[in-house]
């Protein structure tokens, strides 16, 4: 049986490439693959919690689990589709390029 420190290894890993490159990258695309990388490392943290507490029976951890990948779902469509209508505005994704909202 595979250790809960093995789990959260990979988990760290996970939310740091994703955290990495929703910070460094300029695409919009590549910013919310970044952002689903990191809603995935808390899912697994969330099982793997919930996997070795003292009841797994209780169903807690995949409640929230699904529940994350729900939001995550919203989340991709919504920041899709904004990133389609700026495209569509400024024929490009790159962040720096798209200033008309600032101040």
């Amino acid at each position: 049986m595979t250790p809960l420190s093995a789990y959260l290894v990979l988990s760290g890993l996970l939310f740091s490439i994703g955290l990495g490159g929703a910070l460094t990258r300029r695409n919009a695309i590549i910013v919310l693959i970044g952002i689903e990388l990191m809603l995935n490392a808390a899912n697994l943290n969330f099982i793997a919690f919930w996997r070795y507490s003292e009841h797994p029976e209780a169903l807690t951890g995949v409640m929230f689990v699904i529940f994350s990948i729900g939001v995550a779902a919203a989340e991709a469509a919504v920041g899709l589709a904004l990133i389609i209508a700026i495209y569509r505005h400024y024929k490009t994704t790159n962040l720096d390029q798209i200033d008309s909202m600032k101040g």
